[in-house]
C-alpha cells in the first residue's frame, strides 16, 4: 500500500474510534461514541467510513454488520482477499491474509470467467481462550 492518504477531521475521529475499540462497531455505536465531538447524524459516520473502507483502512463484517480498523494497512491493497476469525462468544476478531487461500479463489474465478471486485472471508466459531475457559467450566460443574 502507498503513503497514508490524507483525511479529513471527521474520517480521522472514525479511525481512531475503530482503532481503540476492542470489538467490532456499528455505525450508529461509532455515532454514539462522537456525539461529544459534534456528530449529529448517521450520514457523518457513513461518508467517513466511505472513504476509510475505499482506502483499506476500515474493514466491513458483513455478519455483524460492523466495521473494524485495518490490522495491517501497510500489507495489502483493496484488491487482495482479506479473512477474518470472529470469536462468538467474546466477539474478538482476528484480520489475516493466506496466498494459498487467495490463490484458490482466484482459480476458481479464472475457471468460471468471474470478475472478482473483492473477497473477504469471515470465519465464525471460537478463539482459544473462550475454548479454554468453556474447558474450564465443563471440568468445574463435572466436579474435576
Amino acid at each position: 500500500m502507498t503513503a497514508k492518504p490524507a483525511l479529513t477531521r471527521n474520517q480521522t475521529l472514525v479511525l481512531q474510534t475503530l482503532t481503540a475499540a476492542v470489538e467490532p462497531l456499528s455505525a450508529y455505536a461509532i455515532l454514539d461514541r462522537l456525539r461529544g465531538e459534534g456528530f449529529r447524524a448517521p450520514l457523518q459516520v457513513y461518508r467517513a467510513l466511505d472513504k476509510l473502507l475505499e482506502t483499506g483502512l476500515v474493514h466491513r463484517l458483513d455478519s455483524l454488520k460492523a466495521f473494524v480498523a485495518c490490522s495491517h494497512p501497510h500489507e495489502h491493497g483493496g484488491e487482495e482477499m482479506v479473512a477474518f476469525a470472529i470469536c462468538e462468544t467474546c466477539g474478538g476478531v482476528w484480520e489475516f491474509s493466506d496466498s494459498k487461500i487467495e490463490d484458490r479463489f482466484s482459480a476458481w474465478a479464472e475457471a468460471e470467467g468471474f470478475l472478482t471486485r473483492t473477497t473477504t472471508l469471515e470465519i465464525s466459531g471460537l478463539c482459544s481462550l473462550c475454548r479454554q475457559r468453556a474447558a474450564a467450566g465443563e471440568a468445574v460443574e463435572a466436579g474435576v
